[in-house]
């Protein structure tokens, strides 16, 4: 079980603290991955909105074109830079936390790597952990539990 996982920007402005495990972890290669972040690809820790909690600072919020048109907005520091996490497809009930951002950046490992037909050909990928050239379907890779949380967080009922 990870006991710690709290993070902070690069000035340390905007801190957080996951209050529990993420429901799942990508390691993404994708070519929007790897322009908005400057790197080879970027690792993402899946989590509900609500279990991310701001012990200071705030957010900005930056939209993103993307390949797929689909929405996308990194949530970065405002005083350095520093992207925290991001919402896609306009579910702001999920964060997709960066594992870096993490004061323990090795607490996570990624469960699984997406979109490596573009990843770049000397990142050698760690034998055990599925990779997919695109995407993948969740129900089949998903811990149960984390299935769970899913359902519990998307299919939520607006009050009317």
């Amino acid at each position: 079980m990870v006991s710690n996982l709290a993070g902070r920007c690069s000035c340390g402005a905007v801190k957080y603290r996951m209050t529990s495990v993420p429901m799942f972890v990508h390691c993404c290669h994708c070519r929007d991955c790897q322009r908005q972040t400057g790197s080879a690809f970027v690792l993402n820790a899946l989590i509900e909105a609500d279990r991310v909690e701001l012990l200071a600072g705030e957010t900005r919020v930056y939209p993103q074109p993307t390949d797929s048109g689909r929405a996308h907005v990194i949530h970065r520091c405002p005083a350095c830079g520093t992207a925290m996490w991001s919402i896609y497809g306009g579910r702001e009930e999920a964060r997709f936390v960066r594992v870096g951002t993490l004061d323990d950046p090795t607490a996570l490992k990624p469960d699984v790597h997406i979109f490596t037909r573009s990843k770049q050909p000397w990142v050698q990928l760690p034998p055990g952990v599925p990779v997919f050239e695109v995407y993948y379907d969740t129900k089949s890779l998903w811990p149960a539990e984390s299935l769970a949380r899913r359902a519990a967080l998307f299919n939520k009922q607006t009050p009317t």
